[in-house]
């Protein structure tokens, strides 16, 4: 910061008080009882102003008017002393008022005191000036205060105190601000006028004067400042404030508000504040180092990281020593100072280490890097003379001598040239080793080589950014400032007192380097930075130079597939030793969509089809006939077919049908047809086919099934003669009566109809015909896999009516197998046997199970008794799946209490306690297991089975099963009631066949007389005793009764004959099986057997179950189907 006086005049008498203008035109002096104005530009005396009898000691030039406007009159307010000052806050709302005995005043703009501040000194250190900081950013208002204790004092509004007094070492006559805030004015008796920053700290003289300064004034928003002395002079200077920076790569340092350091990153735009009390004077930064001089010391700063984003700095050293310097330079390890003539190298400890002196002024300084402790300084001088020298090194190499003085340096990155602007504006380069001018450039007042690229550097000058690539012509655009750096595509300008980074593209040097075909030049600078367009302008020149490594890269930048792969393709056959570049750059062209040139290019170098190939691909048939000629037939066919293939594409079905089968492609002509059901097309194709051609003609037949056309399908596989697939057509569209006579005519086809007709009969349902369609292709295991897998489903959803039946017809189908195949027989005759056992197991269930799920039952309580009775007989061995124990049981306990078979409820109930029981039957069955208790423990005679052959009555619960505890034999059920049927089935003697007994039966005995022919009957003990008398049967029952095995009823010839045709039901089960006999033992009471399962039924229950199911509930054999 400097002074520069820029008028002066004297006036008579001391001068108390001056005022700006508010727009600073004009600056008004209180000169003893004269106002004098004058003229701020030039110091002219505008005019003098009288009509004050008396000296004047203040003047203010008014803003906003002289009191409130609201009040009529000026109000006067008493003070305890003398006042010397006042100052109003920036809102005029607080008015400040100095009293000569030390004390401020604070007051609002109606008079009242709100604060008193009484100062340490008091009348000893009168008040003499204060002053309101101006500035609108500070938080708070803050008051300086300086009295004649030669202090100087900040304060709040609030009268707290802001920091310690300064002491000011003479007396103060005036303080004021700068418009901003950011600096203070002081002058008093010691007859100069000082400048503090706004926290009182003292940064230089503003010009010294022959007497006590009594006022002093800065000139609105500007930085000139009049001063009034008791002499009468008055003084007018320009405050200079000169840019103390430094600069090293993308770090900048700046002094901000005299006393502070910012350091900035250019790139990273971060910013980071170092804090002083003392003004900055000089400025170096270098790598990880800071130097920052102050009046009495050198503080030297360096990064508490080596992390290049790291922006905390550290005090390292401090140099506590006064040194005077034109230009501050540090290093690793060192300090540079220059002043005039000399250099000089200090330690970061202070000692000096060496000195050089040059033959000239220094004009130019910079570190240009190198190993810590023996760095490089590139130094200008004014003679021209250029120096390289080392710190570790008293001896300075001489680069250059030029006849101009040295303005700028700098030195490109491979130290083989140097950039030099002279005192005329010149930039000139030289080559370091040669010391040959290599060019010079007019317009430059600074100069900065690329630090990435050796061949660019860039200079500032006449408004204008001058960019220059190696011998090119330079490339210019406007910009203000000095430059100061250049990395890669950022320059570095400083303007005013703010530094930039400006991202510059590069574009214009890469374009001088491709006029040249320097490609990898112009890659060095594209990398510098250039869009993308830029970068593929770059691609492409260097793909059509041939020069693929950089084309590569560049098209890597820009993400351009299409062009890496043809790159690829190109390298991969140049490693095949393939070099006919012009083959290379024919398909560079095809790529560029330069297809003319490149088909003339594959033409000259032999490669024809490939120009061909290029026409065809981009549907360009037009140039590919042209091109083609009179030529080849079989290219003239290739065409068509492309053609063909691009009319397909683009939606024209129609016009590539026709252009494939004009090419001979039928199978694609057809495949178009078919796809677009054209069937009018397919017929007329595959009737002008020839019967040879029977792919074409299997398709044509493919579609005519597809797009259910099964005629036109049977015709083409006649005419190629496939039975086949005729056959399979037929299947497919179930077309049974065609497959069936084709299988007739052709045996060999018999598993390709019956198979899939089996399958389909199954699959609707139809399992008696899917079974015979099975039987007919010999595929019965298939029929029983279809067929159990039908029964597990139904198990597992809970449908046991339906798994009784798919169980029985399971059964039939072993049979079947039985009777067919003699070494399955006896594993058959067994899964028989199980599988009519499950059938009526799940039969009987599907009531049970619907009595526990449903709320309403379906039949009579002595039904459910007798059911579950008969399951739990049946379970003695095992628990088929989805079977529930706990569904039976509690079945049996309801209705066996409800029927007063008491005995046998509690029986149920104490099973069921050694069960899981579900949740929905817990409550339940606990209450039946105490109510149970309270009735008899017995059951009702009336529910205790009788054993037709032997008259024994057996217990509700057997442990034997369905079978006479007595003679063992097995009982005979109602299919619907489930009540032990009247029937004892008996055997026939060895010798007598089905037919011979069937016969013997069917003959009439001779009738008897009634009389002989009579029944008595006799009720004992609720058992119903029968005895037939003369009745050959009933002898055999009496003699086999009693026991402990069981022994059939073996029945002779005579035996049969005496028996009547109705009293007798006979299974008449297929081979294997032998048929079964069964004597009604009460004729009277009719029974009815199902013909086909050969399930019995008292008459009137089956008569009313076909009423409401049309069919047997037990096989679903319908009524209207013949008897088997």
């Amino acid at each position: 910061m400097r002074a520069a006086l820029t008028w002066r005049d004297k006036a008579e008498q001391c001068i108390y008080d001056l005022a700006f203008k508010p727009d600073g035109t004009q600056l008004i002096i209180a000169a003893g009882n004269r106002l004098l104005v004058y003229d701020t530009s030039d110091g002219t005396l505008i005019q003098p102003l009288k009509g004050h009898k008396d000296t004047v000691y203040c003047v203010a030039y008014a803003k906003d008017g002289l009191w409130s406007p609201e009040q009529k009159s000026v109000s006067k307010h008493k003070t305890s002393s003398k006042i010397t000052c006042c100052s109003w806050t920036n809102d005029g709302q607080y008015l400040a008022l100095g009293m000569f005995n030390g004390i401020v005043s604070i007051r609002n703009k109606n008079g009242e005191e709100k604060v008193k501040i009484e100062r340490t000194g008091g009348a000893s250190s009168p008040i003499w000036s204060i002053c309101w900081n101006p500035s609108r950013d500070e938080r708070n208002d803050i008051l300086a205060v300086a009295d004649w204790g030669q202090k100087l004092s900040f304060y709040q509004l609030s009268g707290k105190q802001i920091g310690k007094d300064r002491m000011l070492n003479f007396d103060p006559c005036c303080v004021s601000y700068f418009t901003k805030g950011e600096y203070i004015l002081l002058g008093g008796s010691d007859k100069q006028v000082s400048l503090f920053t706004k926290d009182g700290v003292r940064l230089g003289t503003i010009g010294e004067q022959s007497s006590w300064v009594w006022t002093c004034k800065v000139k609105p928003d500007s930085n000139y400042v009049a001063v009034g002395c008791q002499d009468g002079t008055i003084s007018f200077y320009q405050l200079i404030f000169s840019t103390v920076h430094g600069l090293y790569k993308d770090r900048y340092a700046y002094r901000d508000n005299m006393t502070d350091v910012i350091v900035q990153h250019l790139i990273t735009e971060q910013k980071v504040r170092i804090k002083g009390r003392e003004l900055v004077k000089k400025i170096a930064i270098y790598k990880n180092r800071l130097a920052i001089q102050m009046p009495e010391k050198i503080l030297i700063y360096e990064l508490y990281s080596d992390d290049s984003s790291d922006m905390y700095y550290r005090v390292k050293e401090k140099i506590v020593k006064k040194f005077e310097c034109n230009l501050l330079v540090v290093c690793s390890d060192h300090i540079i100072l220059c002043q005039e003539k000399r250099l000089q190298c200090l330690s970061f400890s202070g000692t000096k280490e060496r000195e050089w002196l040059m033959e000239s002024l220094i004009r130019y300084i910079k570190v240009i890097g190198g190993p810590p402790g023996r760095e490089g300084l590139l130094v200008g001088l004014k003679n021209g003379q250029i120096l390289k020298i080392f710190v570790d090194n008293v001896f300075a190499i001489v680069l250059l001598k030029q006849s101009t003085a040295v303005r700028c340096l700098d030195m490109s990155a491979s130290r083989n040239k140097l950039a030099v602007v002279d005192e005329n504006d010149t930039c000139l380069v030289y080559d370091i080793h040669t010391k040959e001018l290599l060019f010079q450039e007019p317009n430059a007042n600074s100069v900065a080589w690329n630090t990435q690229c050796e061949d660019m550097l860039c200079f500032s000058g006449g408004g204008y950014l001058n960019i220059k690539a190696s011998n090119f012509p330079v490339h210019q655009q406007k910009l203000q400032g000095f430059v100061v750096g250049y990395n890669g595509s950022k320059i570095f300008c400083l303007h005013g007192f703010s530094m930039s980074a400006v991202d510059v593209p590069q574009s214009a040097p890469m374009y001088q380097y491709l006029e040249r075909k320097m490609f990898k030049e112009a890659y060095q600078i594209a990398c510098l930075g250039v869009t993308d367009t830029d970068w593929r302008e770059l691609a492409m020149e260097a793909l059509e130079g041939l020069e693929f490594e950089t084309a590569k890269k560049a098209f890597t930048r820009v993400r351009d597939l299409r062009y890496l792969e043809l790159i690829s393709s190109i390298e991969e056959r140049k490693k095949h030793g393939e070099n006919n570049n012009e083959l290379f750059l024919a398909d560079v062209y095809a790529y560029q969509g330069k297809f003319h040139e490149a088909a003339k290019l594959y033409k000259k170098s032999g490669h024809e089809n490939l120009a061909l190939d290029m026409y065809s691909d981009l549907r360009m048939f037009d140039y590919a006939k042209d091109f083609l000629g009179s030529g080849d037939p079989k290219d003239t066919k290739m065409l068509k077919k492309k053609q063909a293939d691009w009319a397909k594409n683009i939606n024209e079905p129609k016009a590539a049908v026709e252009m494939y089968l004009s090419a001979g492609e039928h199978m694609k002509a057809i495949e178009i047809s078919g796809d677009h059901g054209w069937v009018d097309m397919l017929i007329e194709i595959a009737r002008k086919l020839d019967k040879a051609e029977r792919e074409p003609l299997s398709k044509c037949a493919f579609y005519f099934k597809k797009l259910d056309n099964p005629g036109y399908a049977a015709e083409t596989y006649m005419k190629v003669g496939d039975l086949k697939a005729l056959v399979h057509l037929h299947v497919d569209t179930h077309r049974w009566e065609e497959a069936f006579a084709l299988s007739e005519k052709h045996p060999e086809f018999k598993d390709d109809v019956y198979v899939p007709y089996a399958q389909w009969l199954a699959e609707n349902d139809r399992f008696e015909e899917a079974q015979k369609a099975f039987h007919k292709a010999g595929r019965q295991s298939e029929a029983v896999k279809v067929l159990e897998q039908l029964t597990h489903n139904a198990v597992v959803e809970n449908r046991f009516n339906d798994a009784a039946y798919y169980y029985w017809m399971l059964s039939m189908q072993c049979l079947d197998i039985a009777q067919e195949n003699e070494q399955q027989k006896t594993e058959m005759l067994q899964k028989f046997h199980h599988f009519q056992h499950l059938a009526e197991v799940y039969y009987v269930y599907h009531s049970i199970q619907r009595y526990t799920e449903e709320p309403f039952s379906f039949h009579l309580p002595e039904t459910l008794f007798n059911i579950s009775r008969f399951l739990l007989h049946s379970l003695t061995k095992e628990t088929p799946l989805g079977i529930s124990k706990v569904n039976t049981l509690f079945t049996l306990a309801k209705q066996s209490e409800a029927l007063g078979a008491y005995k046998l409820a509690r029986h149920a109930y104490d099973k069921l306690q050694g069960l899981q029981i579900p949740a929905r039957f817990q409550k339940s069955i606990e209450l039946g297991s105490l109510t149970i208790r309270s009735k008899p423990f017995h059951d009702n005679e009336e529910l205790v089975p009788l054993c037709y052959r032997c008259s024994t009555n057996n217990p509700l619960l057997n442990n034997l099963g369905n079978v006479c505890i007595n003679c063992r034999q097995p009982f005979v059920f109602s299919a619907s009631s489930y009540e032990v049927l009247h029937l004892v089935e008996f055997c026939l003697e060895d010798g007598i066949t089905d037919e011979e007994a069937v016969a013997l039966i069917d003959l009439e005995a001779p009738a008897l007389n009634k009389g002989e022919n009579k029944w008595q009957e006799m009720m004992t003990d609720r058992i119903l005793l029968t005895k037939i008398y003369d009745d050959p049967f009933t002898a055999k029952l009496s003699f086999e009764q009693g026991g402990s095995e069981f022994v059939p009823v073996i029945v002779n010839r005579a035996v049969l004959q005496s028996m009547s045709r109705r009293d007798v039901l006979i299974k008449r089960w297929p081979k294997p099986l032998r048929w079964q006999y069964y004597r009604s033992l009460l004729p009277d009471a009719s029974i009815t057997m199902c013909p086909s399962c050969f399930q019995m039924f008292h008459t009137e229950d089956y008569e009313l179950l076909i009423l409401q199911h049309n069919c047997c509930p037990f096989c679903r054999r319908r009524v209207d189907e013949s008897n088997q």
